[in-house]
């Protein structure tokens, strides 16, 4: 099992060159932390802290309570409203930013101990219903042959986008995810047993528009001009990339689920580049292409999927053929129920609401349950929580969602 770290820090040197810093087992000792949280085999059952520590910072664990978010995301009533935060394992924690400050992004998501490390952190600090795997929705991009990197300041880049015909007919399949991204299996599992009894485990992929205008851009957007240039010039190359993509896709959130994960969320992070005609005819399909693909294979196992920017063109989304729909906090949760009627719905405080007191905080909490009435929700944020949000605002949030009762 060493030799499994020790790969996967060569793999990472591989991937990031000079830049990264030489990576081995003792490497992964941080300052100001046990040594015992040494990211090597022998202390990878010290890096998974579980429960305990859990049950007292961030509020008992019950044992009827323990999937909770599980129940509400299948539609079932619950006796209060689940809480998980989108991006609650990031940088606005200090013991984060212990491994963000020293790893590089692709080391850290893809060597399993550390993985798990940062999962399991916010679980352990506020007592969250749910545990997310730490990861990245561009993950499996290489695995269809688009490498990418993740540059600290820039965030994610593509140094070859996606822009023929022939790039797109070259894409290669995810015929073996175990080969292409063995990391997830040993996450997931070791996850899985962490979470069991105490949280459901959550597992995520990107929505093929996301990842093909990712693919595309090559980097962030704001206007997603090649993307778009493509879609109205050459939509073919367009389909037929979405395609490749949601087949693909469709696989390696299967092997998720496979690997244990319980929930899986669809993030459609672009749909804010998409007025409602282009997000029908380029998003919603291959969406729900993947959502129809992983209900065949996993019926039982829910998925949620977010339209991030979608809330302007909400009432489209309430056919499709997910167990649940995640709101963005640009509508009001109790219009949104007005439009979905009795959809279970996850949402969608606003995270800057978190920089505000505690008290607001609070009564946000209060209010967006109120809104979303006695039907099945999840309490989360309208989008992932942003760095500079104090921890003490994220414990707020978790602990007013376990006390509040209509």
């Amino acid at each position: 099992m060493e030799s499994k770290t020790l790969a996967a820090g060569l793999i990472a040197l591989s991937l990031f060159g000079d830049s990264a810093q030489a990576f081995s087992p003792s490497s992964l000792i941080l300052p100001g932390t046990a040594t015992a949280r040494a990211a090597t085999t022998s202390a990878a059952s010290s890096l998974r802290m579980g429960a305990p520590a859990a049950a007292e910072k961030g509020g008992k664990v019950k044992a009827d309570a323990h999937d909770i978010l599980l129940r509400v995301a299948k539609g079932e009533e619950a006796e209060r409203t689940p809480v998980w935060l989108m991006r609650q394992a990031g940088r606005y924690m200090k013991d984060f930013k212990a491994y963000s400050n020293k790893y590089p992004f692709r080391m850290r998501s893809e060597t399993p101990e550390i993985a798990i490390e940062l999962s399991m952190q916010p679980f352990r600090a506020f007592g969250t219903d749910g545990i997310i795997m730490f990861s990245d929705i561009l993950t499996p991009l290489p695995s269809m042959g688009v490498e990418f990197d993740v540059i600290k300041g820039t965030g994610p880049v593509i140094e070859t986008p996606v822009r023929s015909m022939e790039q797109v007919k070259k894409l290669t399949p995810i015929d073996d995810p175990d080969k292409s991204t063995p990391f997830i299996r040993e996450t997931l599992g070791a996850l899985k047993k962490e979470a069991e009894g105490k949280a459901t485990l959550l597992g995520f992929i990107g929505s093929p528009f996301t990842l093909a205008a990712y693919s595309v851009e090559g980097k962030a957007n704001k206007n997603c001009f090649e993307t778009k240039k493509m879609m109205h010039n050459d939509p073919a190359i367009m389909h037929a990339f979405l395609d490749h993509i949601a087949d693909n896709i469709a696989t390696y959130a299967c092997h998720q689920i496979d690997c244990g994960a319980q929930v899986i969320q669809v993030f459609e992070s672009w749909a804010h580049h998409l007025g409602p005609r282009d997000w029908g005819i380029f998003a919603k399909p291959y969406a729900e292409r993947v959502i129809n693909k992983i209900k065949e294979k996993h019926p039982d196992t829910p998925v949620i999927y977010f339209a991030n920017g979608g809330s302007s063109y909400l009432e489209k989304q309430k056919d499709m053929p997910c167990d649940m729909l995640s709101i963005d906090w640009g509508v009001d949760m109790a219009e949104a129920r007005k439009i979905l009627g009795k959809m279970p719905v996850s949402g969608n405080v606003d995270p800057l609401v978190l920089m505000g007191p505690e008290e607001g905080v609070r009564e946000a909490v209060r209010e967006c349950i109120r809104g979303a009435g006695q039907h099945s929700h999840i309490l989360n944020l309208g989008h992932g929580v942003i760095e500079p949000t104090p921890e003490e605002s994220v414990a707020a949030f978790v602990d007013e969602a376990k006390k509040f009762r209509l």
